[in-house]
């Protein structure tokens, strides 16, 4: 299989990514700005598909008309010379002072309408330019004290937001679903739906759940010491990974936005067989685009920028490499058998079996011997993982 990417494999990257120019809470810039045109063709350079961005990437906040409508004039021309597309288009609702205390869910009643009407005007823009993904990071939505905040009327602003966002594309006839970016903290100190399953429980509440799903990033379940891959094959499983966040993570701490695979690299393995494979009995996948939000290191200079792009999608192509190497080895097909994977897709209970028939079933419970377990032969999930890592190591073929 080639590890050079193409646009088939749909990899893409925010311009707050790749236009990261090195600043931190504890020094400034370290590059220069980039541009958003430049930046365009050099991923179409290096095989990407697609770009992503926050409205403040594109245009500064508080820019006029005439400025905001010039990039987005550029933007759509780099897009025609290179064949790059916005795949999805998300909201900067945290870098501005009025945002100190969130956008959706801040204490004063005039800072939500207008953070209401600032992604109003960017769904615009996401639908102009063919986005079929908006996305919701809620950075600053939280606090930092308990009593600061009621989290009970958050929540139902929160609810207020997205039901109105979901009467609007859908008023307006757009192609574009949400995806709720959740995180536990950074930059405030508790972030409200801090993580997917959070997410997952409040979009039921929602009168439109059909057109919300969510957009986990690795570093984000990470920071909360959750396992990505078991929350992402939940996401799936109940059909509402609608975009993913790509990076690199060691451990819980800040939000390192290494390279994806610099970090958890098993973690990273493991979940680049979910998505190309389903799990191993056969499972939903994920077709949508890769989506890597890091930040390129402070360290480096353009190049390293351009370096570190190429470096996401080439770990990508070479874990997909050594998963479709890992469930093509007879010894691991033999190992997933011993370990009964399959057979947990079988069902407990048998075809048109009520609860009175298993309560019947003496061979379920009453003749059924536990101690016999005791001593008896394994599952084998060490090996199966032995093996699982000896491919990750190209130590077998």
């Amino acid at each position: 299989m080639s590890l050079t990417p193409t646009r088939a494999d749909k990899f893409s990257f925010g311009l707050w990514t790749i236009g990261y120019n090195g600043t931190d809470p504890f020094g400034g810039p370290t590059r220069a700005d980039l541009d958003v045109v430049h930046g365009v063709e050099k991923l179409s350079e290096l095989g990407a598909y697609g770009l992503t961005f926050h409205d403040n990437d594109l245009y500064a906040f508080g820019a006029t008309d005439a400025e905001r409508q010039k990039q987005i004039d550029r933007l759509k021309q780099a897009m025609a010379d290179t064949g790059i597309v916005v795949p999805m288009v998300t909201t900067n609702l945290f870098s501005a002072p009025v945002f100190k205390d969130g956008g959706f869910t801040s204490n004063d009643r005039s800072v939500r309408r207008y953070a209401i009407r600032k992604v109003l005007r960017n769904i615009d823009l996401a639908a102009e330019l063919g986005a079929e993904t908006f996305v919701m990071w809620g950075g600053r939505e939280g606090s930092e004290y308990d009593a600061a905040k009621d989290v009970q009327a958050a929540l139902e602003r929160y609810r207020e937001a997205v039901n109105l966002l979901g009467d609007y594309v859908t008023e307006k006839g757009y192609n574009i679903r949400f995806a709720i970016e959740p995180k536990p903290n950074e930059p405030r100190g508790d972030i409200l739906l801090p993580t997917l399953g959070h997410a997952l429980a409040f979009i039921e509440t929602l009168e439109r759940p059909e057109l919300v799903g969510i957009n986990p990033e690795v570093g984000h379940e990470q920071m909360a010491g959750l396992n990505f891959t078991a929350g992402i094959a939940q996401a799936l499983y109940q059909g509402k990974l609608f975009h993913i966040d790509l990076n690199g993570q060691r451990g819980i701490k800040y939000d390192q936005d290494l390279v994806f695979g610099h970090g958890d690299l098993q973690n990273a393995f493991s979940l680049v067989d979910l998505l190309e494979h389903g799990g191993p009995n056969g499972g939903a996948s994920y077709d949508g685009p890769k989506h890597f939000d890091y930040k390129p290191s402070r360290t480096e200079d353009e190049s390293g920028v351009w370096d570190s792009v190429s470096a996401n999608m080439r770990m990508y192509l070479l874990l997909r490499e050594r998963a479709q190497a890992f469930r093509a080895d007879p010894e691991v097909q033999q190992a997933l058998s011993d370990a009964r994977v399959a057979e947990l897709a079988q069902p407990t209970l048998n075809d048109g079996e009520t609860y009175t028939d298993l309560l019947a079933d003496r061979s379920a419970f009453e003749d059924f011997e536990p101690d016999s377990y005791f001593n008896a032969k394994g599952f084998g999930f060490v090996r199966l993982q032995q093996l699982a890592l000896e491919h990750l190591m190209g130590a077998r073929s």
